[in-house]
């Protein structure tokens, strides 16, 4: 069966004032950064996918923790200018694992070039795949976290009438 949106899921890290990025040499754009995140698979919880994005994209072992934001590509109210699959993306705020050191896959994603740490304060200033760099600051400063309730792990509820 196929569905008409793509789930994507990510990993927001940030240390000492930096998020993690990855780096890609896009044959259109140029130099663009977009946080570790890719498309969830069958049988995988999205927390989950971002545990695997973040180890094949950045190689780095992350603890997944709430709902940072979602962002939403549909195509045909952006002139199809990623393309033409309508994708939500859920980004979670993540802690990096102790003694996990990002750095480039051996295999990466095509155009993928590097994994960096860059400055909050500069991001309004980063190229980004997506336009959210202000949002990701915002974010950053406010901390709207949303609780990702996930069914398996919710105790058996019983309503009383």
């Amino acid at each position: 069966m196929q569905f008409h949106i793509r789930v994507r899921a990510g990993a927001v890290i940030i240390e000492d004032n930096q998020i993690l990025l990855t780096e890609y040499n896009d044959p259109i754009r140029g130099l663009v950064y977009d946080l570790p995140a890719g498309g969830a698979e069958p049988n995988e919880s999205l927390s989950e996918a971002v545990v695997r994005e973040a180890k094949e994209e950045a190689c780095v072992d992350v603890e997944v923790g709430p709902l940072a934001f979602v962002y939403e590509y549909a195509p045909h109210l952006n002139k199809r200018k990623y393309g033409d699959t309508h994708t939500l993306v859920m980004m979670f705020e993540c802690k990096r694992k102790e003694g996990s050191v990002p750095q480039l896959p051996a295999t990466p994603d095509p155009h993928q070039m590097g994994v960096k740490w860059l400055p909050i304060a500069e991001l309004h200033k980063i190229p980004l795949y997506a336009n959210i760099g202000n949002h990701i600051q915002e974010y950053i400063v406010n901390r709207r976290n949303i609780e990702l309730l996930e069914e398996y792990k919710l105790n058996e509820q019983r309503y009383v009438e």
